[in-house]
């Protein structure tokens, strides 16, 4: 079994991704992210460059990402600051709302305001609106359901949503009134078999409508003088030349970008960017030098902006949680505080027989290929009963976690569940040793490239110690989050008491 190198990690907090698209050279490379950023829908407005992705169960939902060329990203916020109260968001009731929550939301402007069309599963569209997309959002709720809603406003105003639904392929368009609050016409436009996802743009006399062909992994544009056809229908790329859900967006200058999502194994679905030229007014993706696929590399579509990236890292310094962070479903609220013991994250155990069912769960994405996280923990008040520690979290869940015995004395211990249709299953359970003193390190290596992941842990940040072997990464949509694994900081008691974990400092960067 493949042994990932431990390796020490600097210590320091600042914001460190793994992966650089921009090169610093003119270039850049694809992914965007090297990390799961799923249904991606970007716009411009004016110079400015929006990211709006899908975050499923995690609350708070639908991060927002800005950006000056396209390739320099930063969370700016997120959308839907909580869930609806139903079981399934506050993982009672023996319900979990995993794999579903909020997916593909659709990003648009006009006259100054921003909206969002997305549907919640088992719930109809909604659409969200604010004049400051780092602000708070508003929301209406439409009548009906629109799968993988595709919204699109024309310059006079008037809204409109693509949907179909790929287990049909029917596309039926929406027509909004004037306040987008309800539809007042729906009918069928067009037909293509297993299409999803839907987006459109403009240019010229002709409206492109996009859709993603999940089964064949494929992306296709269609093309009419008007929303309601006639279309006629060409195939784009797939994800063996770019990926299978996405658009185009246009940049100040006149050119256009297009963007797709791509399944990339255990890390989840990452983001492409391509350059795309016109031929006989139809979108080429790539270069007419390399037509029909996504570069692996090509030239910047903006240039002159400096180097910028989403935070990572952290050191708790602050009174709000950094946007890096989400958690699993909704949190308990007066179960964690960054304010009790400031310059500190404090955990308290929220009452679960299980990781999988356990709140306040704080995640955030993975990072690849290849990369190092580590926690400072402050275990003195750990009490029996608490399971507190730190993992990935996903199709496997791998946890290193501590725990103190009826005599005090505390313990770690490494378990390994894997999401089934059944439900988590204990792939591997390490037995306990004995460990002492209150500071304590915990160290995870993912290595994307071998869908493999070690734990270690340490008393002094230094001198480190694996335990419980390899352990595997993975996606399936089917079972596990339906997101890349993420990283986990995590504390639950099946009879929560007085305990509670104190986390000092969260530590990115990338490993060789």
């Amino acid at each position: 079994m493949m042994m990932l190198a431990i390796t020490a990690i600097l210590g320091g907090t600042a914001s460190a991704q793994v992966w650089r698209a921009d090169q610093g050279d003119g270039s850049y490379r694809n992914p965007i992210f090297y990390a799961d950023y799923p249904d991606p829908d970007i716009i411009r407005v004016g110079s400015d460059y929006y990211f709006v992705t899908t975050t499923f169960a995690n609350a708070p939902g639908l991060t927002l990402l800005h950006s000056k060329d396209l390739l320099n990203w930063q969370i700016i916020s997120h959308v839907v600051p909580r869930l609806d109260d139903r079981p399934e968001y506050t993982l009672t009731d023996g319900r979990n709302a995993y794999r579903r929550g909020l997916f593909a939301a659709s990003l648009r402007h006009h006259a100054g305001i921003f909206y969002i069309a997305v549907t919640p599963v088992g719930q109809n569209t909604r659409i969200y609106r604010t004049r400051d997309p780092r602000g708070t959002w508003t929301m209406n709720e439409l009548d009906r359901a629109a799968f993988d809603p595709g919204m699109f406003i024309e310059p006079d105003g008037t809204g409109y949503i693509a949907t179909a639904i790929g287990s049909d392929g029917t596309t039926r368009l929406l027509k909004l009134d004037r306040d987008f609050r309800s539809v007042v016409d729906d009918r069928k436009i067009h037909y293509n078999a297993g299409a999803e996802g839907s987006k459109i743009i403009r240019r010229g006399e002709y409206y492109y409508l996009f859709n993603a062909i999940p089964r064949q992994l494929g992306l296709t544009v269609s093309r009419a003088r008007s929303l309601y056809g006639p279309w006629e229908t060409r195939p784009q790329i797939d994800d063996k030349s770019g990926g299978h859900q996405g658009a185009l967006v246009d940049t100040p200058d006149g050119n256009w970008v297009g963007f797709v999502m791509i399944d990339s194994g255990s890390i989840g679905r990452m983001t492409n960017l391509s350059p795309v030229f016109w031929r006989e007014d139809w979108p080429v993706w790539g270069t007419p030098e390399a037509p029909d696929r996504v570069p692996d590399r090509a030239e910047k579509p903006i240039k002159g902006f400096p180097f910028v990236e989403p935070a990572t890292s952290d050191d708790f310094g602050t009174s709000k949680l950094g946007l890096q962070w989400q958690w699993n479903h909704n949190p308990i609220d007066d179960r964690w505080s960054l304010t009790e013991r400031p310059g500190y994250l404090r955990l308290r155990p929220t009452k679960a027989d299980g990781f999988w069912t356990a709140r306040n769960t704080l995640v955030q994405k993975a990072q690849g290929p290849r990369s190092r996280a580590e926690v400072k923990l402050d275990i003195a008040n750990i009490r029996p009963g608490d399971r507190c520690g730190f993992g990935t979290f996903g199709q496997y869940s791998a946890t290193l976690s501590v725990t103190r015995a009826a005599n005090g004395a505390p313990s770690l211990a490494m378990d390994v569940l894997e999401s089934t249709e059944a439900g988590p299953k204990t792939d591997r359970r390490v037995a306990a040793q004995s460990i002492s003193g209150r500071a304590l390190w915990m160290a995870m290596d993912l290595d994307f490239a071998t869908d493999r992941g070690r734990l270690s842990f340490s008393s002094d940040g230094k001198r480190w110690q694996p335990i419980g072997g390899d352990f595997p990464l993975a996606f399936a949509w089917r079972t596990g989050t339906f997101q890349g694994e993420q990283m986990a900081i995590s504390c639950y008691n099946p009879t929560p008491g007085a305990g509670f974990l104190d986390v000092d400092s969260f530590t990115l960067k990338a490993s060789k």
